[in-house]
């Protein structure tokens, strides 16, 4: 697995009891269905590119990539984003997952 971002590590030491709980309600959302790891992580790359938050977008890039999913797949994903949330919202995410997969900050 991808290694943790710095803010989020010392979130859990700072607020571990909280950091479990939000752990495992991740979990448990994971296994409420039959989405696969690599399919729940393009779609949250996709909510997270709508919403505008890079650090999502790069976050579940690495984790989609961890799942299994191609460079390829990862970028199809974020392309989807064109027609509904603008061509600049799919452009920003596009930069933050290239930062990602071409290894200037993975």
């Amino acid at each position: 697995m991808s290694k943790l971002p710095k803010q989020y590590r010392r979130f859990l030491e700072d607020f571990p009891e909280v950091g479990e709980a939000y752990h495992a309600l991740g979990t448990a959302v994971g296994s409420a269905g039959p989405l696969d790891a690599k399919t729940r992580e393009l779609i949250k790359i996709g909510i997270s590119l709508a919403a505008r938050q890079e650090g999502g977008v790069r976050g579940h890039v690495r984790k989609a990539r961890d799942a299994g999913a191609s460079a390829d797949e990862i970028r199809h994903a974020i392309l989807q984003a064109t027609t509904t949330v603008g061509f600049p919202n799919m452009m920003a995410g596009m930069s933050w997952a290239n930062e990602i997969l071409e290894g200037e900050d993975g």
